[in-house]
């Protein structure tokens, strides 16, 4: 017998004649397929198309196993800040508390989405953890400076350099010695042979001005009269800088004048404390430092001259890299030799001078200068003072 197709919602379900013909009772019969020969060409099968909607049930198909991801690790508990801080601090004892800022979440991987969610972890990647450090009063002193220098000494790994020797000049007007602040009395000018005054001491006299070129004329004209004139703050010799109100006899140091709070103006004029005015004043000047270049007109060769008059002295004289010791002297029957027509040669000149070494690059030593006499002509002599060499001694009748 002929088999019939069905079909419904796509599948093709096969029927026999039997089951046909049995379900023929309750349903409308379908007519049978005439019977052929083998030989004869098949008929074609009748399709006959069923909207019932099948049984199988989608819900229930097999779920695929679902792989199971490793363990993963335990979040890690901070111990809370209560518990880290049951230590009682002292009275006498200094606390540090140190708190750990919160960093935002970073992204997880998906191995992290297997982790349970925790309101913990929400927002935030580490906890706020607080510590406190207890440190006792009194049981550490920090070191001196002297204790430090000691410790460096023993140790050896630093190179201490020599102590600056005091400077002992004096200032002719205020009578302070080395150099000044910059803000105040400033830098020490030389105005005659060992005779030296503070630039702000010379600059605020009365008779003093500056030229353009930074020239300060007239100061041992104020320096003359300061040795008459008596201070009003300190009651010394010196001063210089009077107040500028008419008929008011008030003298002062540049420094005793900034002592006594005296008001200083923009057109290099001062008022004492009776005469200025009260409160600010736009054109006061409250700042001394001079970074220009300033110095005492002078005479040099009158200068040199008294450098020659002079005997044995304790003073030094300097221009430059070049330091004289003694100047020598000539006697008459020694200027017909010792003389040439663009310099003298005096016996015992002696001078010193820094120059570069002869051995080393980069280097300095000091080359000792003199002038002796012999066979009735000059001897020049050059003595070459290098630390860590024997002094060397070249002498030659001529300069060069």
């Amino acid at each position: 017998m002929k088999d019939i197709v069905f079909c419904s919602n796509n599948c093709f379900v096969l029927y026999s004649a039997a089951v046909q013909a049995k379900n023929s009772e309750n349903k409308e019969s379908v007519p049978s397929l005439p019977q052929s020969p083998m030989k004869e060409r098949p008929p074609k099968a009748f399709h006959q198309y069923s909207n019932n909607i099948s049984t199988l049930d989608v819900h229930c198909l097999p779920q695929l196993q679902e792989k199971v991801s490793p363990p993963s690790s335990p979040p890690i508990m901070f111990p809370p800040a209560f518990e880290a801080a049951k230590v009682e601090a002292k009275p006498d004892e200094l606390k540090v508390t140190v708190k750990l800022k919160p960093r935002l979440k970073a992204i997880h991987s998906s191995l992290d989405d297997c982790r349970p969610p925790s309101k913990k972890w929400k927002g935030m990647k580490w906890k706020k953890w607080s510590i406190q450090i207890v440190i006792p009063k009194g049981s550490f002193k920090p070191p001196c400076e002297e204790e430090i220098d000691e410790f460096l000494k023993k140790l050896g790994t630093t190179l201490k350099p020599d102590p600056v020797p005091k400077d002992y000049r004096k200032c002719c007007f205020c009578h302070e010695e080395g150099d000044g602040l910059t803000d105040g009395p400033a830098r020490l000018l030389n105005l005659d042979l060992d005779l030296w005054v503070h630039l702000n001491c010379a600059l605020w006299s009365t008779e003093v001005y500056e030229t353009q070129a930074g020239a300060l004329i007239n100061v041992e004209l104020a320096l003359r009269r300061g040795l008459q004139m008596k201070c009003m703050f300190c009651h010394k010799m010196g001063a210089t800088s009077g107040c500028h109100r008419l008929r008011c006899t008030n003298i002062y140091h540049f420094t005793c004048a900034i002592k006594a709070q005296c008001m200083f103006f923009k057109d290099k004029t001062m008022l004492c404390p009776m005469h200025k005015p009260k409160g600010t004043h736009e054109q006061e000047l409250s700042y001394f430092a001079v970074f220009r270049r300033v110095y005492v007109q002078r005479d040099e060769v009158r200068q040199i001259a008294s450098i020659v008059q002079r005997g044995e002295r304790d003073h030094t004289f300097r221009v430059g890299s070049l330091i004289f010791h003694a100047v020598g002297q000539l006697l008459p029957q020694q200027m017909q030799a010792f003389h040439s027509s663009k310099a003298l040669f005096p016996v015992g000149y002696e001078a010193s001078r820094l120059y570069w070494s002869m051995r080393y690059a980069n280097r300095r030593c000091r080359y000792l200068c003199s002038i002796e006499e012999k066979d009735g002509l000059p001897l020049f002599v050059i003595k070459v003072v290098e630390q860590g060499h024997e002094d060397l001694v070249l002498s030659d009748t001529t300069p060069k």
